[in-house]
């Protein structure tokens, strides 16, 4: 069930451009797709080379026209996802054909060469473990038995799964994982205590960022020996310690902004509270296995860091064996708009990393000059671009990019460095982002496109605010 959010929240006295005929709308969106395929075939025939540099001046770095389509083309995806219930990984799939066969003449295997398996694994596997456990009512045990232990006082529950996240990840625990294990009983407990499900999923995601620098993990080791290659050595405490606090804060600040939109209470969750499974009452045998399913996925996957995608498949496939019947219907639990959406986008934004777009958009800001302002922008355009690619591969892209900056400045590298980092993973909210796309993927089913579009609107508040917010708590201060 899709539904679009401003039939319901547009009052029927709204202008008229908003009552706008179909056919207008669709003659707006042909003359789009019309200018984009010119320009297309203006970069074949005037753009030199698919993918290679232009002839433009070796001193100041500017954008080819085989750059500037592929990212006309991705803010325009973005706008009709946003304005249509379209699901942008299929336009992003889409758009990758089209820009990588036509404009870049490239196969169709170099085109999926960076397509996420692993992380399209992690997503199928977690939903289709987890949506047999919801349907089971194992997840409801979780869920109700929680509430009790907080005996009503459910606005500490998001804190609850922040620390718990935050754990996980600070022991090594990488953050998608983390936030697959969470998100099931979160958004289970966000519908049951009537908070909101954005709020739950943003605390779940902020928590695994909050731990995921500590010495221990794998952003932390990362980020520490990329800096070391590089020149600039960082403290990993501080570094841990930085990640932490702006996450804390940065959840802080969303309690205040949910409080001043009334949206701490979600009355939407009585819609969907009981849709998936009834009141039980004692567990069944079916439950007991289960949820010795979830302990083994837990022991393997933090005991012995197993693949999550791997081990929630077989625990699946065990559980499948108990009820055999229902097996089509557990297939279905996988949320496959999400496959398509995190694939999608993926796929194509490292299309534009092939052809330098986040390269030369790094470039334009280290010729800007003043040191605090290019830490600003390097911040700016990593956050952006993180909120739909991976956060790993733009940290081992952009940190090494921080180095002829600090070398010609008195910036503290700790401090760049954490900034850069913590403006790269706290966007990970998008729900474009494995992390974000978890939380999506564990809604209710009839209220997912609500989650998607909301969780949209509040990833974009985090992308314009939190780069600025690690930058001016960081790097001006020199408090690292």
């Amino acid at each position: 069930m899709t539904t679009k959010i401003a039939e319901k929240t547009t009052p029927t006295t709204a202008s008229q451009d908003q009552t706008a005929p179909p056919k207008r709308r669709r003659r707006i969106l042909l003359v789009t797709a019309a200018v984009i395929a010119i320009l297309g075939m203006a970069a074949l025939l005037f753009g030199g080379v698919p993918g290679t540099p232009s002839a433009a001046s070796d001193t100041e770095p500017t954008m080819t026209i085989t750059q500037i389509i592929p990212l006309v083309i991705l803010v325009v995806m973005f706008v009709v996802a946003t304005k249509w219930p379209l699901n942008i990984g299929v336009m992003g799939l889409v758009a990758s054909f089209g820009v990588g066969y036509f404009v870049l003449g490239m196969t169709d295997k170099q085109i999926l060469e960076e397509f996420p398996a692993s992380i399209v694994l992690t997503i199928i596997g977690v939903t289709y473990f987890f949506s047999m456990a919801q349907r089971n009512g194992s997840i409801d045990i979780i869920v109700q038995s929680c509430v009790r232990l907080v005996r009503g006082k459910t606005m500490i529950l998001p804190w609850v799964f922040f620390l718990m996240a935050a754990a996980l990840t600070a022991l090594g625990t990488f953050s998608p994982a983390a936030v697959a294990l969470l998100a099931p009983a979160a958004l289970g407990l966000a519908y049951e205590s009537r908070l909101h499900p954005v709020l739950m999923g943003a605390f779940v995601i902020n928590g695994a960022h909050a731990g995921g620098f500590s010495p221990l993990s794998v952003a932390g080791v990362l980020v520490h020996d990329i800096a070391n290659k590089n020149g600039f050595p960082i403290d990993q405490g501080a570094l841990f310690l930085a990640s932490f606090a702006l996450n804390f804060i940065l959840s802080a600040l969303t309690i205040v902004l949910f409080a001043l939109l009334g949206k701490l209470r979600d009355k939407h969750s009585n819609e969907y509270t009981a849709l998936d499974a009834p009141r039980i009452g004692r567990p069944t045998g079916q439950q007991f296995f289960t949820l010795a399913l979830i302990v083994a996925i837990l022991v393997c996957t933090l005991g012995f860091h197993m693949p999550i995608g791997f081990v929630a498949l077989s625990a699946g496939l065990l559980l499948a064996f108990v009820n055999i019947k229902e097996h089509q219907t557990f297939i279905g639990g996988v949320s496959w708009s999400t496959v398509l959406l995190v694939a999608g986008m993926i796929t194509y934004v490292s299309l534009l990393q092939h052809v330098g777009v986040i390269d030369t958009l790094a470039e334009m800001a280290l010729a800007l000059g003043a040191p605090l302002l290019i830490a600003l922008v390097l911040c700016y355009v990593i956050g952006v671009g993180s909120a739909f690619a991976s956060s790993t591969a733009l940290l081992t892209a952009f940190i090494p990019m921080a180095g002829p900056l600090l070398a010609t400045s008195s910036l503290s590298a700790s401090g760049t460095v954490a900034a850069l980092a913590i403006a790269a993973t706290v966007v990970d909210v998008s729900p474009f982002s494995t992390d974000g796309a978890l939380v999506v993927a564990n809604a209710r089913e009839a209220d997912r496109q609500r989650v998607y579009r909301q969780l949209m609107m509040y990833a974009g508040g985090v992308v314009l605010a939190a780069p600025a917010l690690a930058w001016a708590l960081l790097v001006p201060t020199g408090i690292m």
